[in-house]
């Protein structure tokens, strides 16, 4: 089977974000799985509020033509997401509606040249008691509904302020390879999808 290639998403503006941490165990489980893993940095990708007219006017903005051409290249996503007041964030919701637009050249059905058929892993992190579980099934919905085919593994993290170490790693060994397993499912079902 060839070595996939994932993009890996921490869906929170924050640098110290509890969700960059949970992150990172699953970037984990899928390079120990044999993908190569590309970090997206939300800083380094500004996007405005979507607007059809902002975007009948003006075109895709370049730091959605750049994150479409990065999915293009990749096999699957890697995401961890805070939960907002029971969602994903609006950081997240906005940058792929932004993604699922045609392509700059106005070709494509939306959300479906960059995303569709390839495969998603989610978790969550919360200072909570919930871990962010109730964000995780709309996250799921919403995901699937562009197309992405979302392993059935998935990791809600509760208390996060209390299970990291300064080192940014889950404390819970039992938890820390169930995040590490949603990485590697989303390696594994790359790595076959592409050997086709």
């Amino acid at each position: 089977m060839s070595r996939p290639r994932l993009l890996a998403f921490p869906a929170s503006a924050r640098k110290d974000s509890f969700n960059r941490m949970l992150l990172k165990g699953m970037v984990s489980g899928a390079d120990a799985a044999g993908a190569s893993v590309t970090l997206i940095e939300p800083h380094d990708y500004p996007l405005p509020i979507y607007d059809g007219d902002l975007e009948a006017g003006q075109g895709l903005p370049a730091p959605a033509a750049a994150l479409q051409s990065l999915f293009a290249e990749h096999d699957g996503l890697l995401l961890a997401s805070p939960e907002y007041n029971g969602f994903f964030t609006p950081l997240l919701k906005n940058t792929l509606d932004w993604l699922s637009r045609p392509l700059p050249d106005g070709s494509g059905r939306p959300g479906t040249v960059h995303v569709r058929g390839k495969p998603v892993g989610i978790a969550s992190a919360s200072p909570g008691a919930l871990g962010g579980i109730r964000s995780l099934q709309h996250t799921r919905l919403y995901l699937s509904n562009l197309g992405f085919i979302v392993v059935p593994e998935q990791v809600g993290v509760p208390n996060a302020a209390k299970v990291f170490d300064a080192a940014g790693r889950l404390t819970d060994e039992r938890l820390a390879k169930a995040v590490e397993g949603v990485g590697a499912a989303v390696a594994g079902l790359a790595a076959r999808l592409t050997s086709r």
